[in-house]
């Protein structure tokens, strides 16, 4: 689906550039943090902004690499450097941008926290987890850290399945979904992994988490772009962008969610705003 924006026309002819940014993103806040947090400022440089919106986590990067899109805004430089390994792409992160992480939500327990909910897990319960590779691995891993299950070494986040399961100590019956369709499964299931952005689409508050994923600086998002495009002049005013105060505004306004993100290590450093986990 692609949906294209309206661009400033009261600029001066002198100042307007001819290029026109295209931006793919997925489903969910990303598409908005550009919208809100960076087109503003991209048309104040005479930028015109469309946007692609991609279904899955693979065209992206394929049309990112093929010249459909000149940025893409949807992953982790984890899984942008084993992509582009795999399919032989020469693609590179731009700057780390803040991130909606995985929670664990339910409507049919009262636990909240994590220690409340082992306490009330029982044999058979169904957590449903996203099934596709990227963020099944992601899942797993909050999984794993919260100590519901232990996993065999490393999970590859391209190839990941429920046979990365070692140990399954609370009995839970796993169940990979549409990552779109996990806020639905809440009405049947237990518990379920829900990305943020699926959170977020399905009116879910991300501080409703019973546990919320404390992201490695790896698997915090990304604008990535062509390698050939880095030191072209609207990759340098997109980060200069991110960088403003500006961004920092949106980011942290009571009008987005976007204050509930996990804020990559560069922005807490640079505006001394901590994340709450």
């Amino acid at each position: 689906m692609n949906t294209s924006s309206s661009t400033n026309s009261s600029l001066p002819t002198s100042t307007a550039k001819s290029e026109t940014i295209i931006f793919g993103v997925a489903p969910g806040p990303y598409g908005d943090l550009v919208k809100y947090a960076i087109q503003p400022e991209l048309e104040k440089k005479g930028y015109k902004v469309e946007y692609r919106q991609f279904s899955d986590y693979v065209q992206p990067n394929l049309a990112l690499a093929n010249g459909e899109i000149n940025v893409n805004v949807f992953q982790h430089s984890r899984y942008l450097k084993k992509f582009c390994e795999d399919k032989n792409l020469d693609l590179s992160e731009v700057i780390k941008i803040p991130t909606a992480m995985l929670g664990i939500y339910s409507k049919k327990v009262s636990a909240k926290n994590i220690e409340e909910l082992k306490k009330e897990l029982k044999k058979g319960d169904t957590v449903t987890i996203a099934n596709d590779p990227t963020n099944l691995a992601r899942a797993l891993i909050f999984l794993r850290d919260l100590g519901l299950i232990t996993i065999k070494g490393e999970i590859d986040p391209t190839t990941a399945s429920e046979k990365d399961i070692d140990q399954n100590p609370y009995g839970l019956v796993i169940q990979p979904v549409e990552a779109a369709q996990l806020p639905r499964t809440l009405d049947s299931v237990t518990i379920s992994v829900v990305n943020g952005n699926y959170a977020i689409s399905a009116g879910i508050p991300l501080s409703t988490a019973i546990a919320k994923e404390k992201l490695v600086e790896d698997t915090v998002n990304l604008i990535a772009v062509r390698t050939e495009d880095l030191d072209k002049q609207f990759v340098k005013d997109i980060k200069e962008i991110v960088e403003s105060e500006f961004f920092r505004d949106q980011v942290e306004s009571d009008k987005y969610e976007f204050r509930e993100f996990q804020r990559p290590e560069w922005y807490v450093k640079k505006w001394n705003i901590q994340n709450q986990f």
